[in-house]
């Protein structure tokens, strides 16, 4: 891994006692783990460490409803029988259940992301990394997928103060539909997802024929994966897709969801990567030497998810870790190896992905890719020209009350609220 980066990293140390319930598979927990693997490793040492200020209300509401973003602050599982209605429009049931902290777990989460995208606004980072982050299904005014408050979307819109162009790559095993949704019809934010579709898999959308609307029309980019994709054919299509999106969208800044259900083994997810094969993605985004926000995401077996997060800071610092654990309080959830890999699958998971499909996916998404400027016109050898003209009143009224520099060509922002 060449080249030195300057790597920030925010935590915030009450993430691991939120609980969402017994049964549950989002264990923020996870979090603390992989802090303990990052201290014991001794990456602290090699970069600056931040407890982020948790987020308020009003930053939530540069993207979520008032009345959402209020429901989140008041509602607790003591006051939770008088809310059924409430319980059901916020979709706050069943995967998204209310839990003690709520609250506050929302704040830390947002907070992370919001001061890690600040950080690289204000130039005093290359690679900022919130790992309680990447909550990429929640809604404008509603939860979903286990996600309450869409921490990236907030970030993206802490970027746009300071870049024209922000670029979202998403390598979670679920598609990144609460940020594609959120951007659907603008051309500053381009999103890029890699997922499993179909066989009625949550959340149900990115197939590749989703690209967008309006001015967003081709700045929507889905790579719609079938189960078991192993680490050579996942690299086999991220790269040149990746490489073509650089090279014709030309982001300012790049936010990654390093979503770690994607590995093998996940108690939700569907495919065969190795952490090797995830960081791989993390190494090749950092390779660019593009501004790099590095998110969390989903990953439900927590000794998996620690190990990937920890291996990834050591990538975002051009580090080869060593492969034996070192000692942590939770050495021993990483029996019997106790080693920082976690492997492929090396039978019993079949690659689904057959040589046929992945070369239609890769001939799609780059001709998707080099096709649009906002008027239906890439140029293939100058990437985006002309002016641009974007519309979103929650950045336009944010602007005075929050120091914000408009971009260069750019009034505001359009989110898209459906």
């Amino acid at each position: 891994m060449s080249g030195k980066r300057k790597v920030s990293y925010f935590y915030d140390p009450d993430i691991g006692q939120f609980y969402y319930g017994q049964g549950h598979p989002m264990k923020p927990h996870r979090v603390a783990m992989a802090h303990s693997l990052v201290l014991q490793y001794g990456l602290h040492t090699q970069m600056e460490m931040f407890r982020p200020r948790r987020a308020e209300a009003e930053d939530m509401h540069q993207f979520h409803t008032e009345d959402y973003v209020s429901f989140l602050r008041t509602v607790t599982p003591d006051n939770v029988g008088a809310h059924q209605a409430a319980l059901r429009e916020y979709n706050m049931y069943e995967d998204c259940p209310v839990f003690s902290g709520l609250w506050e777990y929302c704040r830390i989460s947002a907070g992370g992301s919001i001061a890690a995208a600040a950080q690289l606004n204000a130039g005093a980072s290359d690679i900022a990394i919130n790992w309680a982050g990447g909550l990429h299904h929640a809604k404008k005014f509603e939860a979903s997928g286990f996600c309450y408050v869409n921490d990236i979307v907030l970030a993206i819109l802490e970027l746009l103060k300071y870049h024209s162009r922000v670029l979202y790559v998403d390598i979670d095993v679920h598609h990144g539909d609460g940020v594609e949704e959120a951007f659907l019809t603008t051309d500053r934010v381009m999103t890029l997802s890699f997922h499993k579709f179909g066989d009625g898999f949550f959340p149900g959308t990115g197939d590749v024929v989703n690209v967008g609307h309006g001015q967003g029309k081709y700045y929507a980019l889905n790579v719609p994966l079938r189960d078991g994709i192993t680490d050579e054919t996942y690299q086999a299509l991220f790269r040149p897709i990746l490489a073509k999106v650089m090279e014709v969208y030309r982001p300012e800044a790049v936010v990654l969801q390093c979503g770690s259900d994607s590995l093998a083994g996940d108690r939700l997810g569907v495919f065969n990567l190795s952490s090797a094969g995830h960081a791989a993605c993390v190494e090749y985004v950092r390779s660019l030497g593009v501004p790099l926000l590095l998110l969390g995401g989903g990953g439900y077996k927590i000794v998996n998810v620690s190990r990937c997060w920890a291996k990834e800071t050591g990538v975002a610092l051009g580090l080869d870790l060593p492969e034996a654990l070192p000692p942590t309080e939770y050495y021993e959830y990483y029996a019997p190896a106790y080693q920082l890999t976690v492997p492929a699958k090396s039978e019993g998971f079949p690659n689904k992905n057959t040589p046929e499909h992945l070369q239609a996916l890769q001939e799609q998404a780059t001709r998707g890719s080099s096709r649009s400027d906002g008027d239906g016109n890439w140029m293939m050898d100058g990437g985006l020209q002309g002016e641009h003209s974007w519309r979103d009143e929650a950045l336009a009224h944010a602007r005075p009350q929050m120091g914000m520099r408009p971009a260069p060509h750019a009034a505001d922002v359009d989110v898209d609220a459906s």
